[in-house]
């Protein structure tokens, strides 16, 4: 809070992302420049999730060019703020919103090497549906939108049927939310015959660490493709479509580091 307060303008990611923090946000706006980077996306381009939240799905950034689109908004804020800056500010936006759209294409293309029949991604909570409507790929998750949601007995059963169904080979668990989920599914498939392994662990509601490839958006995207890519039987170099992972993404991690 003594941050947003002190700050000259306030940039958030907005569709009820920040929960209850929007509250705080709107009132802050009131007295300064508060503004959601996803306010101006078109409403046909989100997904919806009305039913069960009221809310769109907030994970925008898994469709890299959507998410691209943000930074007009950025742009335009930035502009108004400091106008002698205005071009620079364009300059860049345009500039990054090209590279994102690079990147859109290679995240495209490797996921389309990953075998037809097992673009299946099983993830511990909903927040890669942007990513399964833009690059072709199945999404479900074992929890809701929000990491706070609870996973059903019944939804880890429904689960661990389409994965002996389906011969899924690999699911996978997220940095921001318990794993002991996925271990659910694990365990469920293995007593039906199947071996699932964890693809690995993936960003979700969160990148990397602060100073490395993975703590930036790219390298957030590039990390979760190469891993989803490489689990699900696709062709993606082991440090990443830019070469740039700090280390090698391997196609599975053991079930005993899942995180709790």
């Amino acid at each position: 809070m003594a941050q947003i307060l002190d700050a000259d303008v306030v940039f958030y990611s907005g569709l009820m992302l920040e929960g209850k923090m929007s509250d705080t946000l709107a009132k802050v706006g009131k007295s300064k420049p508060v503004f959601a980077v996803t306010g101006d996306l078109a409403p046909d381009r989100l997904l919806s999730d009305s039913k069960r939240t009221g809310h769109p799905d907030p994970h925008v950034w898994f469709d890299v060019e959507l998410w691209s689109l943000t930074a007009n908004k950025v742009a335009e804020v930035l502009g108004e703020q400091l106008p002698e800056h205005l071009d620079t500010f364009a300059m860049n936006s345009a500039n990054y919103q090209s590279d994102l759209r690079d990147l859109a294409a290679d995240a495209k293309a490797a996921l389309a090497t990953i075998p037809e029949d097992q673009r299946i991604l099983i993830t511990s909570h909903d927040a890669f549906g942007y990513l399964g409507r833009a690059y072709g790929i199945e999404v479900m998750g074992v929890q809701g939108l929000s990491t706070d949601s609870e996973a059903g007995l019944q939804r880890i059963n429904e689960l661990v049927d389409l994965i002996v169904e389906k011969k899924v080979p690999a699911v996978f668990v997220e940095t921001s939310v318990n794993g002991k989920s996925i271990q659910a599914l694990i365990d469920g498939a293995r007593s039906r015959g199947h071996s699932v392994t964890i693809g690995g662990e993936l960003y979700s509601d969160a990148a990397g660490e602060a100073g490395t490839y993975e703590g930036t958006y790219p390298g957030m995207i590039d990390h979760n493709v190469t891993l989803i890519t490489r689990a699900l039987g696709g062709n993606a170099p082991r440090n990443g479509l830019r070469g740039k992972l700090s280390m090698d993404a391997e196609t599975t991690v053991e079930t005993s580091n899942v995180p709790n």
